[in-house]
């Protein structure tokens, strides 16, 4: 029997604007607020900001098949937020849209990250982390959707679990835009002033984690119901390890 008094779960989210303290982690800020709601003692949380960090691309020159981790990392700060994702049980991350897609400074990061952390392991392993995607613009149709799946592709690639808020307000994840509005404040001023569309862009990032944080204790549960099975499985070692630390 499972004692769930003794279940914890490290959500990590993560800013990918190159802006500090902006639109986008406000509204990240509102989801981990929320995810930690649902038990401030069992969910553990950390924002994670690309503003100021360096992430240079992948060259794909495959030395992580024999180094087991990425050669570039001792050239930027590639390897400080690789380590907090592998520690996560659950990661959220909140972009601005840019050019229809995500920016270019979290692609490169997320490029890196997927061909390198797999490398290390016979087999893909099945991360099982719990994954919720945010996006916001200046407009109301620069993107948002296309941005959420570029994510959402990136999370199932690594065999992780995506989850929504709840609707009307986030089908896919939160989202917001700044009736075209590019200060860094626009998000926070619309919602204090009452204005609709920021309220609505709150409520689906606060719905979304605790969404997040909900189905991540549910997943360690049953992770941990079922942890002979899983180790007999290649592919939930790294699924395995976590659960077991904490």
């Amino acid at each position: 029997m499972i004692d769930s008094q003794k279940i914890s779960v490290k959500v990590l989210g993560i800013s990918g604007s190159p802006r500090k303290r902006g639109n986008t982690e406000f509204l990240l800020a509102q989801a981990l607020e929320a995810a930690r709601d649902v038990d401030p003692i069992k969910i553990e949380t950390e924002i994670f900001s690309i503003a100021g960090k360096k992430y240079l691309p992948c060259i794909s020159c495959f030395a992580c098949a024999k180094l087991k981790r990425c050669v570039r990392g001792e050239e930027d700060d590639f390897s400080e937020l690789c380590e907090k994702w592998v520690d996560a049980d659950a990661v959220i991350i909140a972009v601005p849209v840019y050019h229809m897609g995500i920016p270019g400074q979290l692609k490169c990061f997320l490029d890196r990250l997927g061909n390198s952390v797999d490398r290390k392991y016979d087999v893909s392993p099945k991360w099982l982390k719990v994954y919720g995607v945010i996006t916001q613009g200046a407009h109301i149709f620069s993107g948002q959707e296309h941005a959420a799946m570029n994510l959402i592709n990136h999370a199932l690639i690594m065999g992780n679990i995506v989850i929504s808020g709840d609707a009307p307000e986030a089908y896919i994840g939160g989202c917001g835009w700044t009736r075209c509005d590019v200060g860094k404040d626009s998000l926070r001023t619309l919602y204090e002033n009452k204005e609709n569309d920021a309220i609505f862009a709150v409520k689906s990032s606060r719905s979304l984690g605790r969404r997040v944080a909900e189905l991540t204790l549910i997943i360690k549960a049953g992770g941990l119901c079922f942890i002979e099975y899983l180790k007999n499985d290649p592919a939930y070692i790294t699924f395995v390890g976590r659960i077991t630390k904490r």
